[in-house]
């Protein structure tokens, strides 16, 4: 046997579900008036007419892509105003299945082909700064270069000078040297013949 608990409680779900389906029927079916921004719908050229019906004067043709102020909808039309004619101020009746609340896909790849220009500038803008600094970067480095090498010519230079000087020393004192020998030689030799003319004359 159900108790009363759940009969109850089946019973609630039941009017739930029931006063769901009949407020989602009145959104779908009834009169709704608001304002919200649409769009022409992709690949379509519509008429705007004066009125809910396909036979009231046609106003204007609408290409896709053009944007609407949505005013009301009544039967499956709606009351629009055009965005692009506001100093004409022009409104009408279009079908409902020929609006679309999204970007059309012409006015999205438009913009993201402005948006891809702009990135592309940035880029190269980027690329342009990159390459400046690297050749900055270049020619440093070429400087640095040519000092270093510069560097190294004036030290082999001074090296070789240094060389130089260390050998003509070690010559001026060979030389020096072989001066004080010979004469203290021909000293020497004059200081014994003059030795032997006194013993001689003795």
């Amino acid at each position: 046997m159900v108790s009363s608990k759940h009969k109850n409680h089946g019973e609630h779900m039941y009017r739930y579900r029931l006063i769901t389906i009949i407020i989602l029927g009145l959104c779908l079916t009834g009169h709704t008036s608001w304002a919200a921004k649409g769009y022409v719908t992709d690949s379509f050229r519509i008429s705007l007419r004066r009125g809910p019906s396909t036979e009231n004067k046609i106003l204007k043709f609408l290409s896709s892509g053009h944007p609407v102020e949505i005013l009301k909808t009544e039967e499956g039309w709606s009351l629009v105003h055009s965005l692009a004619d506001d100093q004409e101020n022009i409104k009408g009746w279009v079908l409902n299945r020929y609006l679309i609340i999204r970007l059309p896909w012409e006015i999205q790849t438009k913009s993201l082909l402005q948006e891809n220009a702009v990135l592309k500038e940035k880029l190269a803008r980027l690329e342009d700064g990159r390459n400046g600094a690297l050749k900055q970067e270049a020619d440093k480095y070429v400087k640095l270069k040519t000092v270093h090498a510069s560097s190294q010519k004036t030290i082999q230079m001074l090296t070789k000078e240094n060389e130089n000087l260390k050998s003509s020393q070690k010559n001026r004192l060979f030389l020096s040297g072989a001066l004080v020998l010979l004469c203290g030689l021909i000293s020497g030799m004059i200081v014994g013949r003059q030795q032997k003319r006194r013993r001689l004359s003795l």
